[in-house]
């Protein structure tokens, strides 16, 4: 005979995994929003609270199939994004959300379009790697690709 109290225990852990997972990738999703939000409103505080001490930024140039990898700075994208006049409008639009999570790290890879001024300037695809730390979810590492064609 199966112990009522144990079966119930069983069962409780079941819904409850599925439910733990959802929130956390709600979480993981809602720092990223709050990056390109805070992007489109040149907030440099909101992006900076989006970032890890020490983050690492890069993006990827290519030539053909050939890929390179470019350095950039959290700081200077931060300072850069502050500092842009009123009438630009850079809008970077997350296309879907494909996230992993185990512990306390995360991944999400987010096709994206981007227009700047409302007009059309490439497509591709950001790699964020994130941590949970005590403050919550914080970017530590971010790659993109950037390209013109090919985009929908």
């Amino acid at each position: 005979m199966i112990n009522k109290s144990a079966l119930l225990l069983v069962f409780a852990f079941m819904i409850a995994a599925p439910v733990w997972a959802q929130s956390e990738e709600a979480a993981v999703k809602a720092v990223i929003e709050s990056l390109f939000d805070g992007m489109r409103a040149k907030n440099s505080s909101q992006i900076e609270a989006t970032f890890s001490e020490n983050a690492i930024m890069q993006t990827i140039e290519t030539s053909g199939d050939i890929g390179m990898v470019k350095a950039g700075s959290v700081v200077d994208f931060i300072k850069g994004i502050g500092s842009l006049p009123a009438e630009m409008n850079l809008d970077e639009r997350i296309t879907d959300y494909k996230i992993n999570i185990d512990g306390p790290m995360a991944t999400a890879w987010t096709p994206y379009e981007f227009y700047a001024n409302n007009k059309f300037s490439h497509c591709g695809v950001n790699s964020f790697q994130l941590v949970k730390m005590a403050e919550g979810w914080k970017i530590v590492y971010i790659i993109d690709t950037r390209r013109k064609d090919g985009c929908n």
